[in-house]
């Protein structure tokens, strides 16, 4: 049984969702990993940027040619000085 998500990212399995590669220009994206350059993703709040970023190292570890592992530091903002 799927249902909405209303907090944190989604899984297209559970959640009623656009699936997350759609919503970005993936061959560009690819296009930069290749090439070894940084980019951006960038968004308001609860659009679906941490859904397209594990559904791209989901992506990318199945491909085989890159090894990728997401981290959320988030945590850490409090840990400011």
């Amino acid at each position: 049984m799927r249902f909405f998500n209303t907090a944190g990212p989604v899984n297209c399995d559970d959640h009623y969702c656009l699936p997350p590669l759609g919503r970005f220009d993936l061959d560009e994206i690819l296009y930069l990993i290749d090439h070894k350059k940084y980019f951006v993703l960038h968004a308001p709040r609860q659009t679906g940027k941490t859904s397209c970023l594990l559904a791209l190292a989901e992506y990318l570890n199945t491909a085989g040619k890159h090894r990728c592992l997401y981290l959320n530091v988030e945590a850490a903002q409090g840990a400011r000085e």
